[in-house]
């Protein structure tokens, strides 16, 4: 289980364990809360009085004396081990073929290819069967014959959050969901 951390303006921060986010609350380091309480953790009891500490979690957190996450660079980027986010981005559709793509066939395809120039960047990758992969090759899919069925685009920070989350609670969904841009194809529906 995580919680959501958020800059004071409410932008994405990062995924919190429970034991930072407790710290955060704890400290009275937290501007505001979304959602109804995700975990109650329990302490010991009071001598005097004998009642039991307790802290409550919420699911979003939004983080007092954020000023230097506003310096954050908010562009998102593609590492070496993100398929799988490029896979939830698209869908697992095969960009050339459109079939659903299993995990173990999930390849990582540039659409200029990487050895004629092409970047590795989110705008220039799509998910593709490993055998259409290989059949359009060191090509443009122009040269190849194989159109593509879909343009590829950076995910912005909200569609990062739902991409890279696991086990995202509904507050959670619910806020970085009603943020989405009109042309994410993050799919949202069953997810919470």
């Amino acid at each position: 289980m995580r919680i959501l951390a958020l800059s004071i303006s409410g932008m994405p921060h990062r995924w919190m364990d429970i034991d930072r986010a407790a710290y955060y609350v704890a400290t009275d380091k937290v501007a505001w809360t979304l959602g109804d309480p995700a975990m109650i953790l329990h302490g010991g009891t009071q001598r005097t009085s004998g009642l039991r500490s307790e802290l409550v979690l919420p699911p979003v957190i939004a983080l007092a004396r954020s000023e230097a996450m506003v310096r954050h660079a908010y562009a998102i980027p593609l590492g070496r081990d993100d398929n799988f986010l490029l896979g939830k981005r698209d869908r697992m559709i095969c960009a050339y073929c459109g079939d659903r793509i299993l995990s173990g066939d999930l390849t990582r395809d540039h659409v200029h290819p990487k050895a004629r120039g092409g970047k590795d960047v989110w705008t220039n990758v799509v998910a593709a069967h490993r055998s259409c992969n290989m059949r359009k090759g060191c090509r443009t899919p122009e040269e190849a014959r194989m159109p593509l069925l879909y343009i590829p685009y950076e995910p912005c920070r909200f569609e990062h959050f739902i991409l890279s989350g696991r086990h995202i609670f509904a507050d959670q969904m619910s806020y970085l969901a009603h943020r989405l841009p009109a042309h994410s194809r993050v799919e949202t529906a069953g997810m919470w």
